[in-house]
Parts: structure tokens; C-alpha cells; sequence
């Protein structure tokens, strides 16, 4: 079995990547740990300007600190675990781009928080034929040895007029898949489905394959 940390302190992120795994029935070939299980309290400044660059950073900073001397030795042997680092965002054509690989920044900004409100306001006068925008995540894995391997995945949609949905986060309540034959934001979306098309899944998935290629 593969031991992987997660090199993330967010909850959302790390349930989606259990249960991406558990759909493509890995999961007992893959097991995900958190920073809190081996007591490293890390959150590395993400400094770069891509998504790719962020993910490695985090993915680096954290493989430093498995191998950093511990006072308190893990018994899973922290030499023997793989890093598994993502970032994400999501582009909005008519904004420039916008959020991108600031949409934790922006929501985080936003007043209350609300990035979906955030996002709604700043599109209020834009047309139906001019609301394109995709969601895009990039998976940085770090191996024992330090090999460092990248997997991508994306999704497009657009944007909505409304907040719509009460599943997943971020942007998915505004967020309306341009896969989806009932044209539903990807908060309307099971879990299933959303993980069968959203960015994180294709990207998971691919990095689940290469682990499952390579046995431990």
C-alpha cells in the first residue's frame, strides 16, 4: 500500500481525494494521511505564479520537513511517504482570468467571505455568451526517493446568475458545468458526479493511476 501525505490543512480537499480514490476502487492500494497525523503544523507561502509552481512548492516544503530530524519519530517511518500537493482555481473569461490561482485569495476577501457573491457582482452586466469560465487543479506528487511527478485536470463551464446547489465549495454554487446535460451548477451535483468530471477528479485520477502502476 501507498502511504501518501497530503501536504493541505484543507478538510473539503482531502474528503474529495478519498473519495476520488475510493471511485476508481483504490483504496486499498492508497492511503491518505494529513499533516496532523504525523503532528507537522507546515503551511507554506504559495509564492509561485502558476498552479503547477504552488503545488510544488507545497509538495516540497512538506517532503523537507519528513525528512528534518523529529523528536517524535513516526511510526509509519516518514522516510517511506509520499507527498501529494495540489492547487486549484477557477478562470472567468470576461474577468481577465480572474481569480485563478488567487481564488482562495478572493474568497477570503470577499466581504463575508462570499467569493460566489464576489464573483455574481462583478458579473452582473456580462451577457449569457461571454460568461465562460473553467475550473483547472494541478497535483504535484513527491516520492520517496524525490522524484517529482505532475498531473493535470480540468473542467469547463460558466458562470451562473444565481448561487445554486448546496453540495461541495468555493465556487461550485455559481459554477454551471458545461458537461452536464441539465446544465446544473457543480454544487447540484452528487458527489459521484462531480468527481467523475471536475478538475480535482481528472487530475486525481491520474495520479492515482501512476501510484497504482508502481507498487510500493
Amino acid at each position: 500500500m501507498h502511504t501518501v501525505l497530503v501536504a493541505s490543512n484543507n478538510a473539503h480537499k482531502l474528503q474529495e481525494m478519498r473519495e476520488i480514490i475510493a471511485l476508481a476502487g483504490a483504496s486499498d492500494a492508497i492511503r491518505l494521511i494529513t499533516p496532523n497525523d504525523l503532528g507537522l503544523s507546515l503551511d507554506p507561502d504559495e509564492t509561485a505564479d502558476t498552479y503547477e509552481g504552488n503545488a510544488l512548492l507545497k509538495a516540497r516544503a512538506f517532503a523537507d520537513a519528513l525528512h528534518a530530524p523529529s523528536p517524535n519519530p513516526s511510526p509509519m517511518g516518514r522516510g517511506n511517504l509520499l507527498v501529494l500537493a495540489d492547487d486549484s482555481g477557477m478562470e472567468v473569461d470576461a474577468l481577465g482570468g480572474r481569480p485563478g490561482i488567487y481564488s482562495a485569495r478572493y474568497h477570503k476577501s470577499a466581504p463575508g467571505g462570499d467569493g460566489c457573491a464576489a464573483v455574481l457582482a462583478e458579473m452582473k452586466d456580462v451577457p449569457d455568451d461571454m460568461r465562460a469560465a473553467h475550473f483547472r487543479c494541478v497535483i504535484a506528487l513527491i516520492t520517496p526517493n524525490g522524484e517529482e511527478h505532475v498531473f493535470e485536470g480540468a473542467c469547463e463551464g460558466h458562470i451562473g446568475y444565481e448561487k445554486r446547489g448546496l453540495n461541495g465549495f468555493g465556487f461550485d454554487p455559481v459554477f454551471v458545468v458545461a458537461r452536464d446535460a441539465n446544465r446544473r451548477a457543480m454544487a447540484e451535483l452528487s458527489s459521484e458526479e462531480k468527481h467523475r468530471i471536475s478538475h480535482r477528479g481528472v487530475a486525481m485520477r491520474k495520479a492515482t493511476e501512476f501510484l497504482l502502476r508502481h507498487t510500493p
